[in-house]
């Protein structure tokens, strides 16, 4: 019986705000758990994305993250940090080159010049489809 009492009553009850101050430290610690392993994946991605680092070189750099994290963590954004940014911002760029190249490709004209746009036009007038207004204005775009 005295080793149940003493389990029982090793967290005595410390009202409302005793437990509302152990939730937001719990909070805290998930905050910076989340921030860590987010910067953690940044320098697994940018390790991976650096083509100008040696195989070995990332092969050092993950095992010391595996190892000893935290201080790897800081060492490489303290050393690396910079290039870190060019690297990301040169991805990011390529990737809006390349959905920008996409998006022409399948809402361009669709390779149509414009006499073919204004022999189109022409059609749709001469059915009665569009107004000689409307004919002018598609003609005019198709010039453009």
């Amino acid at each position: 019986m005295h080793i149940l009492d003493a389990v029982t009553t090793a967290y005595e009850y410390q009202g409302f705000w005793g437990s509302f101050w152990d939730i937001i430290w719990w909070f805290l610690w998930i905050f910076f758990f989340m921030a860590y392993l987010f910067a953690l994946f940044a320098v697994i991605g940018d390790l991976f994305r650096d083509h100008t680092l040696n195989g070995w070189w990332k092969a050092v750099w993950i095992i010391f993250l595996i190892f000893v994290p935290f201080l790897t963590l800081l060492v490489y954004l303290i050393a690396r940090g910079n290039g870190m940014a060019q690297r990301g911002a040169k991805q990011a760029a390529e990737l809006q080159s390349a959905q920008d190249a996409y998006i022409k490709s399948v809402a361009g004209s669709g390779g149509t010049s414009a006499a073919d746009e204004i022999a189109k036009a022409k059609g749709l007038l001469d059915s009665g489809t569009i107004t000689q207004a409307e004919y002018d204005a598609l003609k005019a775009k198709a010039l453009s």
